[in-house]
């Protein structure tokens, strides 16, 4: 006798097409190839179960005809372009953040075809339970695409250079101490010959990642330029690039999307973790969440504004004081607290439009000073 599914069993519904007042809830776990959806009535009952084509005539032709929905799906690879699509369509898609739904990533019987009568029903309830994000555009997407290339042709230029490095080493040698961005075949001109021959492969790559690097460089200005001409308002503050600017605008997308600048430092993961408990206060380490890429490149501009090229201002002055007592970690603590402090003046920059005074705190205090005096 031929066993029946579960989706077998069930009688398939009639579910009422475009035009219909009826809405229905449904869950969707996206997989890589197909994905597992299940559709919930308004009184919680399941209506249909299934697998979709992760691809967009797959999701067309599934969703395409059904009316207005709420489809919930998880945060991953697929859904920017899924969620994308679904609101084409006239749904209500809600991206849930796996870290925040933990009836799924902590689930002791999980599938996919769980997974998804999980959203369903949580999404049915109060969308709010899935802690939901929002996607950036699909212009967007692309242009942070030339950011994050970049990035990867950094990491792999790092790890040859550092290869390189460590074979000379090996060797009893030592290749010139310099930039990334310098080394190439030049710098290796005094190692014995046949260590030279070996490694000139090598520094050739790192010289062609160079140039590559460059050129994205050259296009990041001129996306900049030329598509997002309010990173010209970030640049305004020493350490801003355009590189750290357009990443910023990217990533956040939409300036009014925060009540307040100060909620960017949650956002990107730079607050500190909270344990409170009666009267123990512990002092934890940031929460890391948000965006990582974004989170790095705060950093990295924070590192250059207490560092001594960074110029004289307000923030710079606030870090270094705040690192000198810190003890030990003190200025990892600051580059940390700068970095948080630099995310909300962007957005301030950004939401205001405002000329930025590097200064203006303390000259607002020597005004003061004048006044009482």
């Amino acid at each position: 006798m031929k066993k029946r599914n579960s989706t077998q069993k069930m009688q398939k519904p009639t579910v009422k097409t475009k035009g219909t007042q009826e809405c229905v809830t449904i869950g969707m776990d996206l997989g890589d190839k197909n994905s597992q959806y299940c559709m919930l009535s308004n009184e919680g009952e399941i209506l249909r179960e299934g697998r979709v084509a992760t691809i967009q005539a797959g999701m067309a032709e599934a969703f395409g005809s059904l009316g207005r929905a709420r489809i919930a799906i998880e945060v991953g690879t697929h859904s920017p372009w899924v969620s994308r699509l679904l609101q084409k369509l006239g749904h209500e898609v809600i991206v849930a953040n796996p870290k925040q739904v933990k009836l799924i990533t902590e689930s002791s019987r999980k599938d996919d075809r769980l997974d998804a009568q999980t959203l369903a029903r949580l999404a049915r309830i109060d969308p709010q339970l899935l802690r939901p994000i929002q996607h950036r555009s699909e212009k967007a997407q692309g242009a942070l695409m030339v950011i994050r290339v970049r990035a990867a042709l950094m990491a792999v230029r790092t790890s040859l250079v550092n290869t390189a490095r460590g074979l000379a080493k090996s060797m009893g040698e030592r290749l010139p101490n310099c930039d990334a961005d310098q080394m190439g075949v030049r710098q290796a001109v005094s190692l014995p010959p046949q260590l030279r021959q070996v490694l000139e492969p090598l520094l050739k790559e790192v010289e062609s990642l160079t140039q590559k690097i460059k050129d994205s460089d050259r296009e990041i200005e001129q996306i900049a330029r030329k598509d997002y001409p309010e990173t010209a308002l970030l640049r305004q503050i020493g350490g801003v690039g355009p590189l750290i600017a357009l990443t910023f605008i990217l990533t956040i997308e939409d300036k009014d999307r925060f009540q307040k600048s100060r909620d960017i430092g949650c956002y990107v993961g730079l607050r500190p973790r909270r344990s409170d408990s009666g009267q123990s206060q512990p002092q934890l380490r940031i929460t890391k969440e948000g965006d990582p890429y974004l989170r790095t490149m705060l950093v990295q501009g924070a590192h250059y504004i207490i560092s001594r090229r960074g110029p004289d201002t307000d923030l710079k002055r606030w870090g270094v004081h705040l690192a000198k007592h810190g003890g030990k970690r003190g200025r990892k603590r600051a580059v940390v607290a700068v970095a948080r402090k630099l995310g909300i003046l962007l957005h301030r920059l950004w939401v205001t439009a405002e000329v930025y005074e590097p200064l203006r705190n303390h000259n607002l205090r020597q005004g003061q000073k004048k006044v009482a005096a």
